[in-house]
Order: C-alpha cells, then structure tokens, then sequence
C-alpha cells in the first residue's frame, strides 16, 4: 500500500465537506481540522509500516513451524541395517549325511 501524502487526507475531506455544502476557509477550525488529519496521516502511514515488518516475521516464524512440524510428522527413512549373512541352514555334503535320508528326500526307496 502507498504512504498517504500530508495534506492527501485534508484536501480529500475539504472537497467531500464543499460537496455538503460546507466549505473549509483558513482559520483556527480549519486548523485543527488540518493538524488532525496530519496526526491521522502519520499514525496510518507508521501503522502500515507496522504491519509490513509483522508480516515478514510472521511469515518467517511461520516457515520455520511449518518446518518443525514437517520434521516431526514426515515419515521416518528406514535404518539401514548391513544385510546379515544367509540365516538359511547348512546342508550337509552328501557324504556326510547318511544315504537313507538322502533317498528319502529324494523319493527313492532303498
């Protein structure tokens, strides 16, 4: 939003009273008029200053919960564990086993 000019306010509001019927000629009412859209102008223009600095905070605190709650709630990677060595069991060599229990897991009768 663009800051007002000083007697932005005045003018605007000595134009809207003539259209009343009212017209502003210089003096001490006027004066006032003139001093407290000036205060008026001042407050807005530091008001919306203001409010551009809170919201670039606010935008950063922002981001950075997003991050935070990202972190927390994102699934986990899965560890990565060294694969361990075949569990399955050791075959015995033939001539180890005894020739009937080979024969019988083969089908064979002896």
């Amino acid at each position: 939003m663009k800051p007002i000019k000083q007697d932005e306010l005045y003018e605007h509001l000595s134009g809207f009273l003539k259209s009343k019927g009212i017209e502003l000629k210089e003096g001490s009412y006027a004066n006032g008029i003139q001093k407290g859209c000036t205060l008026l102008i001042d407050v807005i223009n530091l008001s919306q200053k203001s409010i551009s600095r809170a919201k670039v905070q606010i935008d950063k605190k922002l981001d950075q919960m997003r991050q935070v709650v990202h972190e927390k709630t994102a699934p986990k990677p899965k560890p990565e564990t060294k694969t361990p060595k075949s569990r399955a069991p050791k075959v015995k060599s033939q001539s180890q086993e005894p020739k009937a229990k080979v024969a019988k897991r083969a089908g064979v009768k002896l």
